[in-house]
């Protein structure tokens, strides 16, 4: 190709956000490794290029400056330009629309785990399910914060532990102990880039391929993903008014190695583990050296009285494994969860984190530590939980005054979300799941179906009756009660439809 070719059919975009120097060398790297400049080719001077394309020399210079040192061209003062004729002829091939290769069974097996999980975009709106209320939290402080840990750099903001910072470690300790009944030592808490990393590194250290779990269902989506990713075998395990069956689970997988339990707060039916399960789930575990992780994600809001004690607390075998997460008490894009690992645990699991990410983000953990020592932490979640608990109020009374026919809610008394299983209409057949979801989106709502939480896996043991997941915590109650006028209509709507096509 000549170089006015070149030119005319990739002009210089002299209004464009990249300068016109990077712009020149983009082109001609493009026309040396697609064959159009072939090797040994010469270019203009930089005094006639300049002239061509009415720019400075200093561009052109700049260009073919940039191109030298990467080794593409050639020359030197008096010699002219060339392309480097070392450089392999180019082959003149399209690039193949798909991957080089298909993905090895591991590699797949990773990208298709979390293809059912899904992330709500756009403004917040009712009922975002699992979504803290960003309207309260206090950005102000902790921007304040931020800046002043900025301000002082030192080694804190250096290479850490994979552990994690060690004063919000302490804190956090200090907080677990008091609030949650968590028996541990700071040496014990592992920091870590949300919950969801816990969960994936605690599946990769602790289990070999066709290990049994048991996993709630419906349950926790994320949690399946790096579970299947590990190559585990997943039992799925019914829930009841007590939470998860553990004689189904102990007569059904007695082999299995490992437990995934939300005791404290059920996603997504809201209930909570009665002590007597508890026992009994700790008793099965240590008799067979199986070990519990203990997801205790939203255990800061519960409103009919104080936070329950965690399983953890009634561990005396060292078997289970606490997993705590920030997003839903502060916010989610803040991205540190935690693990509170028996003794013997907590090093392996921390050189797996180092192997992962080396460490979490410093300075986020550097602040929080800051924002809980200062007290911001336990008046946020003081304002969140009075907040939350108004919110909750308002949407059951919304539901029970304009659907109360048609839907029953569930246990409400802690977490972020309710329950609504349906009623049968008029003609006593149950609503369609998924389509009152999507035409309650397309109406300006946001919630989940039940049928998102089942696993595929499960059998007609797990299910449960039909239903919607409703988020009340992130947004306020006249934001809520225009959200049920709005499902009303559309359950109205659906009804009518039901019935035409009847």
């Amino acid at each position: 190709m000549h170089i006015h070719d070149l030119i005319a059919s990739a002009p210089l975009d002299r209004g464009g956000a990249v300068p016109l120097f990077r712009q020149l060398y983009s082109r001609l790297k493009d026309a040396i490794l697609r064959g159009a400049l072939a090797p040994g080719a010469r270019l203009p001077a930089t005094r006639d290029l300049c002239r061509l394309l009415g720019v400075s020399r200093q561009t052109v210079l700049a260009a073919y400056e940039q191109l030298t040192a990467e080794g593409y061209l050639r020359g030197g003062v008096g010699q002219g330009t060339f392309v480097d004729a070392a450089l392999p002829l180019a082959r003149q091939e399209k690039p193949a629309p798909g991957l080089l290769r298909p993905l090895p069974e591991r590699g797949a097996a990773i990208a298709a785990a979390m293809a059912r999980v899904r992330s709500h975009d756009g403004p917040v709106r009712a009922f975002r399910p699992s979504m803290p209320g960003l309207d309260l939290f206090p950005f102000d402080v902790w921007r304040k914060l931020e800046m002043r840990q900025l301000r002082r750099p030192g080694p804190h903001l250096g290479y850490s532990e994979p552990s994690g910072h060690a004063p919000l470690r302490e804190l956090l300790c200090a907080y677990l102990r008091a609030s949650r009944g968590v028996e541990c030592t700071p040496g014990q808490v592992v920091i870590t880039s949300g919950s969801q990393q816990a969960l994936f590194l605690l599946a990769q250290l602790l289990l070999a391929p066709g290990d049994g779990v048991w996993v709630e269902s419906p349950g926790y989506q994320g949690a399946y993903a790096p579970l299947a990713v590990a190559g585990a075998r997943l039992c799925t395990v019914p829930v009841t008014a007590e939470g998860m069956d553990v004689a189904y689970a102990a007569q059904h997988y007695p082999d299995a190695r490992m437990v995934f339990a939300t005791p404290s707060h059920q996603l997504p039916l809201g209930t909570t583990m009665s002590l007597a399960r508890r026992l009994d789930l700790l008793r099965w575990a240590t008799d067979n050296k199986a070990w519990i992780i203990e997801d205790d994600y939203d255990s800061e809001y519960r409103y009919t009285g104080p936070p329950l004690a965690s399983l953890q607390g009634l561990d005396r075998a060292g078997c289970v494994v606490y997993v705590g997460t920030f997003s839903k008490v502060l916010f989610p894009g803040l991205r540190l969860g935690y693990v509170v690992a028996p003794p013997a645990l907590a090093e392996p699991l921390a050189r797996a984190k180092a192997v992962v990410d080396r460490h979490s983000a410093i300075v986020p953990q550097a602040v929080l530590a800051d924002f809980i020592a200062e007290g911001h932490f336990a008046r946020h979640i003081r304002r969140t939980r009075d907040a939350y608990g108004e919110r909750r109020e308002t949407l059951l009374d919304a539901l029970e005054d304009r659907l109360g026919d048609r839907l029953r809610c569930g246990p409400s008394d802690a977490g972020l979300d309710v329950c609504a299983h349906f009623k049968p209409g008029r003609d006593g057949r149950l609503p369609d799941e998924a389509r009152v979801a999507q035409a309650a989106l397309a109406a300006g709502i946001e919630l989940r179906p039940l049928d998102y939480y089942a696993n595929g896996a499960a059998g007609p043991e797990c299910a449960v009756t039909p239903g919607l997941v409703l988020g009340f915590s992130a947004v306020g109650p006249a934001d809520i009660r225009r959200g049920v006028d709005e499902l009303a209509q559309v359950f109205r709507a659906e009804e009518a439809a039901s019935s035409k096509a009847a």
